[in-house]
């Protein structure tokens, strides 16, 4: 059970009832982490425009659930696994290739060098040396394509941090880290 008060979308008003109507019209379904999440309109807010924003910048859809798969198996975030396990299947990604993300290894190459990068950004807190912007351009990323990885390795630690911390009840099949050989 959630650590924080789960809304009822039923029983919500004012802002939170808009943001999470907005959701439901959006993805078909009020997922449990933006049901904790609305506690705070402010909160969901935020949410809402990062990764919208997001999602409509360079980085293609498997990318950027690669990336938090990523992320969040090494943040160890069963919520975010679980979610982003079902959303990477919906936008084309297999469960080896899924399984294949949260270890770091991309469907290309060039992906795999994503990974790598925004695994070196999450390891040394941003604190990432020239070797490894050297890398993730030579494998073609430019520097918007790089500044949206960091992007995303930022919006994915917020999101696992929030799942953590209010131990969030997983509404997705449920994944869990420990199950990367």
């Amino acid at each position: 059970m959630s650590r924080l008060n789960t809304v009822d979308p039923n029983n919500a008003t004012g802002k939170a009832k808009d943001l999470l109507d907005a959701v439901k019209g959006k993805l078909g379904i009020v997922p449990n982490m933006t049901k904790v999440m609305v506690n705070s309109p402010a909160v969901l807010e935020s949410y809402l425009g990062f990764s919208g924003a997001l999602n409509g910048g360079l980085l293609d859809a498997q990318t950027r659930e690669q990336l938090a798969l990523a992320v969040s198996q090494d943040n160890r975030c069963d919520y975010c696994l679980s979610a982003h396990t079902a959303i990477g299947k919906m936008v084309g990604l297999t469960p080896h290739q899924v399984l294949e993300s949260r270890k770091g290894n991309g469907t290309t190459p060039r992906i795999t060098a994503a990974l790598v990068f925004a695994k070196r950004v999450l390891e040394t807190h941003g604190q990432i040396g020239e070797s490894d912007l050297t890398a993730v351009r030579d494998a073609g990323f430019n520097d918007g394509e790089i500044a949206e990885i960091i992007a995303h390795v930022a919006l994915n630690v917020f999101t696992n941090y929030f799942n953590i911390a209010t131990e969030v009840d997983i509404d997705f099949p449920k994944v869990s880290f420990n199950e990367v050989a």
